[in-house]
């Protein structure tokens, strides 16, 4: 596995749907064809997440055919949407089963067998902090849920719904983010609860057993100090105890944390193998160079556990909010920078509509020819370079080119180096006009020799004095979002 893998995204239930439309037949986990899986792992992904693989009741379903709000959702992505469109969120699990509609159990494992000989690992869903409406536990557990109250419902009825149980009627509280209205086709787990902490213990035992990582839905919000403010209640700590007895079972196992609040390190601390870095991902889209270059100056054993996007299920399509020179120049800061590096079902093809998670199936959208050949590019870069894929990384800190110039401010720049001597340097100019700076370069031995620089990502080659390379540096003028990643050969040496 690379210090620095790769990781897909794929909507299961909407890649099933358009594979069975392509094939004219039903096509389940258990009849993926092999070259489907064999195009995912020629492009040099490590991991396959498959999002919504779980059982989602009827009950949650019900809900999300008949919100007015989400119809209106559904209807701007898929504007011929049906109600046999609308399968429930993905996230309103009713059961850790696979559900029969996507093959069933065994048809999990046999794909999982087939991606591994292939060198790919298997990511699914674990959601700590709700169920469906209709999860068993609701009728036989009910303690294991936040419980309402006559008044709480009269004073906020979009945070709790009755429900019965075997135990009589309940008011039980939706799940829900603390800045936001609850989720109404869920139920709020009670980590104050001991009992309910052991169960979902177990839960996550048997979604471990089927698959080599998780990804944890909003994995933030059962922090104890966050689950007091939410719900007035403090729990005993779950992330760490959890996390441990599924390593004690499955060593090697790995786990992302959907995580904001700047609560990544808290997590990493608490045993997560990565969380997710939207402050990089909001500061590609709303800042400058300066606030991009200060996020990465942070220390590598917490950026290397950082999981770098452009885009999920849950953010708008790349495409679609950054203009496609900015794209590119976002892309290249990303996927070239250290952690998990995290790509989206249709990202690589340039879609632009986010397909919610409720769905069966997305809109036909026609492949963009130039996103798509950048990212062959992209994908070809990390999938075949050892320095990017294991090497060290560091930031560069431009310099100015010449006394008063500003626009080295506008740079973005990053070393590579492997071990067995690869090296590469990668250059954005994060800005809307030209600019010019100067990078010394952070490698030893380029004193005496001159070196070749070839863009991978383009087709520029260069030939340096390695002196000048240290000192005054590099020099680069590069348009409005442009970018080079190059790569350092000595003349007359062998590519490494």
């Amino acid at each position: 596995m690379s210090n620095y893998p790769s990781l897909f995204e794929i909507n299961t239930r909407a890649w099933l749907y358009r594979l069975s439309q392509e094939a004219g037949r039903p096509v389940t986990l258990a009849t993926v064809d092999d070259a489907v899986l064999d195009d995912i792992a020629r492009r040099g992904f490590d991991w396959i997440w498959l999002l919504s693989v779980w059982r989602t009741g009827p009950a949650s379903r019900a809900v999300s055919r008949g919100n007015p709000a989400w119809q209106a959702e559904f209807r701007m992505a898929l504007p011929d949407l049906t109600e046999d469109d609308i399968c429930g969120s993905g996230f309103a699990i009713g059961a850790y089963e696979v559900d029969e509609t996507l093959g069933g159990k065994a048809a999990l494992a046999g794909l999982r067998a087939r991606l591994a000989a292939r060198g790919l690992r298997l990511m699914l869903d674990f959601v700590p902090n709700h169920t469906a409406l209709d999860h068993p536990w609701v009728r036989t557990n009910p303690d294991f849920y936040v419980q309402g109250s006559e008044q709480a419902l009269a004073a906020k009825p979009e945070n709790y719904r009755r429900v019965d149980t075997d135990q009589g009627p309940r008011i039980l509280a939706h799940g829900r983010d603390p800045n936001f209205p609850g989720w109404p086709d869920t139920l709020q787990l009670d980590y104050a609860n001991p009992r309910l902490q052991q169960a979902q213990m177990a839960e996550l035992a048997t979604v471990a057993g089927q698959c080599d990582g998780v990804r944890c839905d909003m994995a933030m919000l059962v922090l104890p100090d966050v689950f007091q403010r939410t719900w007035g209640r403090t729990p005993a700590p779950f992330w760490p105890k959890a996390i441990a007895a599924v390593r004690e079972a499955h060593h090697d196992f790995t786990f992302l944390a959907e995580a904001y609040w700047d609560l990544e390190w808290e997590l990493q601390q608490q045993g997560f193998d990565y969380c997710y870095d939207k402050r990089l991902y909001d500061r590609l889209r709303h800042a400058d160079a300066g606030a991009i270059r200060a996020h990465l100056v942070a220390g590598l054993d917490y950026q290397d556990r950082l999981a770098r996007f452009l885009e999920n299920h849950d953010e708008p399509r790349t495409a679609a909010v950054f203009p496609r020179s900015r794209h590119q120049a976002a892309a290249v800061a990303t996927f070239f920078a250290p952690g998990l590096r995290f790509f989206h079902q249709g990202q690589l093809e340039g879609a632009q509509v986010r397909v919610p998670v409720h769905l069966r199936r997305g809109p036909i959208e026609a492949r963009d020819a130039d996103i798509a050949a950048f990212y062959d590019k992209l994908l070809a870069a990390l999938a075949t370079s050892e320095a990017l894929r294991q090497g060290a990384w560091s930031l560069i800190s431009p310099q100015s080119a010449w006394d008063g110039n500003p626009t080295w401010q506008d740079f973005i720049s990053y070393a590579w180096e492997a071990p067995d001597g690869g090296r590469y340097v990668v250059v954005i100019n994060y800005s809307d006009h030209q600019g010019q700076c100067r990078l010394r370069l952070p490698f030893d031995g380029l004193a005496g020799l001159k070196f070749q620089l070839t863009d991978v990502m383009g087709s520029e080659v260069y030939l340096w004095d390695g002196d000048e390379l240290v000192d005054p540096g590099l020099y680069i003028d590069l348009g409005a979002w442009r970018y080079n990643v190059f790569r350092l050969e000595p003349v007359n040496a062998a590519r490494s």
